[in-house]
């Protein structure tokens, strides 16, 4: 029998006394794309957060490779091999891109040789970060800033990545490319975890689908199967 590489069990998530997730179960597999998709306040983020130990779960497990991390602290997460590229980009203002790219490399512990490969790497995926390597995150565009974001968290090396919003606030040429960007990024080895406004561009590159509706998962599928589902085209594709 195969181990899933993430395995969330009964997972119960708290801000304060608001219950946001309330005993979710979700399974990712090794070289899987699997979106999560949901209105806002559903809790996409919130399970993206449990999972990278920014957030304490008060009830349930988080497995990686049937290893349980859910009390492991944020840093350790990293360096097992679970990058979170957060929503609203947050890369650094006043660093270069390629002092933001080595601040998602601290998990190699100054492995030069390492840093370097994983650098060449993103500037592969990204030739446009490469032209800025010198310039200060804050002054590139905002999809230049949703490159960084992502290239900083493929510098640990991540066997899972985390993708929160990475579409948001992007024009549509752009989202197109960041989507095939995930693809590509898919296809070098790294599985995907997607939390995503877009849920039919989400679900077009996304192997499978789990819906949230307020801190509950309330349909999951292949996600061929939920482009056609007639309460996910209604609910989140805008069709009537």
């Amino acid at each position: 029998m195969t181990v899933a590489l993430l395995k969330i069990e009964n997972l119960h998530t708290y801000y304060g006394h608001v219950h946001a997730l309330k005993g979710i179960d979700i399974e990712v597999d090794e070289g899987e794309i699997v979106t999560l998709i949901g209105a806002n306040g559903a809790g996409k983020s919130t399970t993206l957060r449990t999972i990278s130990g920014l957030i304490r779960p008060r009830e349930g497990r988080i497995l990686l490779s049937d290893e349980d991390i859910t009390s492991t602290p944020a840093h350790r997460i990293v360096e097992a091999g679970i990058s979170h590229a957060p929503e609203g980009r947050q890369i650094f203002s006043t660093l270069t891109v390629t002092e933001n790219l080595s601040m998602g490399a601290y998990s190699l512990g100054g492995d030069t040789d390492a840093i370097e490969e994983n650098q060449s790497r993103v500037f592969s995926l990204f030739p446009r970060l490469e032209e800025r390597k010198n310039q200060l995150g804050g002054t590139l565009s905002g999809g230049e800033q949703q490159m960084l974001t992502i290239g900083r968290a493929l510098m640990a090396k991540p066997r899972l990545m985390m993708l929160d919003e990475p579409s948001l606030g992007l024009a549509p040429m752009l989202v197109k490319a960041i989507f095939a960007t995930i693809r590509e990024i898919n296809a070098r080895g790294v599985t995907v975890l997607l939390v995503e406004q877009n849920a039919r561009a989400a679900l077009k590159i996304a192997h499978r689908g789990y819906v949230l509706e307020t801190g509950r998962v309330v349909l999951s599928g292949a996600a061929k199967e939920l482009l056609q589902d007639e309460r996910v085209r209604k609910a989140y594709l805008g069709e009537r």
